[in-house]
């Protein structure tokens, strides 16, 4: 099996599905890519079981023929080639591989084919088209707020519901709740699904910025993203995801309008005085005053900031974990937030202050008991 590429070609598109690849102890072959050659198009997977990803280019081959390589050793190798042809000859009966390149060759083993994991399929899917951009803005407005917890299977992903008339991502911790939802799509067959973690990770990485479409297919058990020459499948997970809507307060009398970017500042600032543990501030709201202030005893660090705000509502003083207050206004794109709040132990919700078109977004972050009101 004899085959001919540019170096340039295979490395962005071995770098596009390296992802999916494991570095399995169990499963050795997991660490390689899995070259099919057939009607002078190369086909390249790459699996850790869970998440797959596939591409596909066209090559100059005499013949068909399969090969898992291993994949480290073969990126770092086209990493330090200039671009140039590269012509690759696998001995099928024994699997050596050559590589020729300029002056240069370089020898290294393959594995059986056979022997790596078959790639699912599509079958009986329901089809979801979104763009690119849209996919990636969902994905970087949820993907922060998941949860790293191994006992909370559910919350380990991102929940998906398709609605007839709008489409719902959501990302809870159990600290603090994204929901992100678009009424600019829809789906025949409402349902909902939890994608893990690493596959919306993969293909945040690998979404184009243009305008392509994604097609996302998906039945009981895998979703499969299309777009360009990738693939990218993964197994859903299979739990019940808790019911984050009683979660979310209704009745929230207590609003307070900021600039996004003050505000963001601010914390950033003053989180450095907090304690390193909790990373608790104090918000005191009177009148359109807003003081932030954080203190670590430990050490006697301090810190206090006066803002100007617009405020509705009865005075207020209440705590927060700051990090998570600096995450979710690093990830709103709009100058002015609201946050509305009931009590001092009831979750804050952060919302734009104006809507964009066809979107709606909303974060919730539950406060921290304050010990001694200052």
């Amino acid at each position: 099996m004899r085959f001919i590429v540019s170096t340039s070609v295979l490395l962005k598109q071995l770098q596009a599905v390296s992802g999916a690849s494991s570095t399995s102890t169990v499963l050795p072959i997991l660490e390689n890519f899995l070259f099919e050659i057939k009607d002078n198009t190369l086909t390249i997977s790459a699996t850790d079981l869970q998440t797959s990803m596939v591409t596909s280019l066209p090559i100059e081959a005499k013949e068909e023929g399969r090969v898992a390589m291993p994949s480290k050793i073969l990126i770092d190798t086209l990493k330090t080639l200039p671009d140039q042809p590269v012509a690759f000859s696998v001995d099928t009966n024994t699997l050596a591989i050559e590589i020729s390149a300029g002056d240069g060759k370089y020898k290294l083993s393959g594995e059986n084919a056979d022997d790596f994991p078959k790639i699912p399929v599509v079958e009986n899917a329901t089809i979801v088209n979104i763009v690119a951009p849209i996919l990636a803005e969902a994905i970087n407005k949820t993907i922060f707020a998941v949860s790293n917890d191994e006992l909370r299977p559910a919350m380990s992903g991102v929940l998906v519901q398709l609605g007839e008339q709008n489409v719902t991502f959501v990302a809870t911790d159990a600290h603090r709740l994204v929901r992100y939802r678009r009424t600019d799509i829809g789906t025949e067959k409402p349902t909902s699904i939890i994608l893990p973690k690493k596959a919306l990770t993969l293909l945040k990485s690998s979404l184009p910025s243009d305008d392509v479409t994604v097609s996302i297919e998906y039945n009981n058990t895998n979703a499969f993203f299309k777009f360009g020459s990738i693939h990218l499948i993964c197994r859903l997970v299979d739990e019940r995801y808790p019911d984050y809507e009683a979660v979310i307060p209704q009745v929230n009398p207590n609003k307070l309008t900021v600039d996004r970017s003050v505000f963001l500042n601010t914390l950033r600032r003053v989180v450095i005085f907090a304690n390193k543990t909790t990373h608790q501030v104090r918000l005191k709201i009177n009148g359109s005053e807003l003081h932030i202030s954080a203190e670590d005893l430990d050490f006697s660090n301090e810190a206090h900031e006066r803002l100007s705000c617009q405020f509705e509502g009865e005075d207020l003083e209440i705590g927060f974990n700051a990090k998570f207050l600096v995450e979710m206004l690093n990830n709103l794109n709009c100058e002015e937030v609201v946050l509305e709040m009931s009590t001092p132990n009831r979750a804050g919700l952060l919302v734009p202050a104006i809507k964009q078109d066809n979107e709606d977004i909303l974060m919730l972050v539950m406060p921290v008991m304050l010990n001694n009101i200052g």
